[in-house]
């Protein structure tokens, strides 16, 4: 199988796929996974798949989450989808209209993502920083330098600051002294 990056697209569609007409003739507790069924079918009938295979269908995460959304006994009756046909013969199958939860947590995921590249150069360049001080350092890394450890000190700073907002938050809403409850303690002794 060639890599994603190889692959071009041959054809490229949108349908509203029924599902009803098909999961409706077995077994409740199997009707989920006739949907899915349903839906890889209509994928090969539609998009001119070889030989019928429909282990070249792949169904996105999301949209087969979508259709299990209200279980296996209630699958949806009709989604709207999307197919993208590769040169390699594989059928990808995707959902259009995205629910807002799900698409807040691919951004989420995405920049994760990002912060993980990001992280793994910012380490690959510390690493070039130590090699670097090892042999000479020049006037440029040593104000590069001064800058990190100033910017440092200021992170240090305000995470102090906001350790001492916590502490004060904390007091402010601490109950009575030990002297404060024993005085009251006496008024209700009377």
């Amino acid at each position: 199988m060639a890599n994603k990056i190889d692959r071009k697209i041959v054809l490229e569609r949108e349908y509203v796929v029924p599902l009803r007409r098909e999961f409706i003739k077995v077994q409740r507790y199997r009707r989920a996974k006739k949907a899915l069924k349903a839906l890889k079918e209509f994928m090969v009938q539609h998009m001119q798949v070889r030989d019928r295979d429909t282990r070249k269908i792949k169904v996105d995460v999301y949209l087969n989450n979508e259709i299990k959304f209200m279980g296996n006994r209630k699958p949806l009756h009709k989604v709207k989808v999307k197919a993208i046909k590769y040169d390699d013969g594989i059928v990808e199958v995707k959902l259009v209209n995205l629910p807002k939860h799900i698409e807040f947590e691919i951004a989420r995921n995405a920049k994760k993502a990002v912060e993980i590249a990001k992280n793994s150069k910012d380490a690959d360049k510390k690493e070039e920083k130590v090699e670097a001080t090892a042999e000479t350092k020049t006037e440029e890394e040593k104000s590069e330098a001064k800058i990190e450890e100033k910017d440092k000190e200021q992170e240090s700073k305000i995470a102090e600051q906001q350790i001492d907002k916590a502490k004060a938050k904390e007091s402010k809403h601490a109950t009575g002294t030990k002297r404060d409850t024993e005085i009251k303690r006496k008024v209700l002794n009377r």
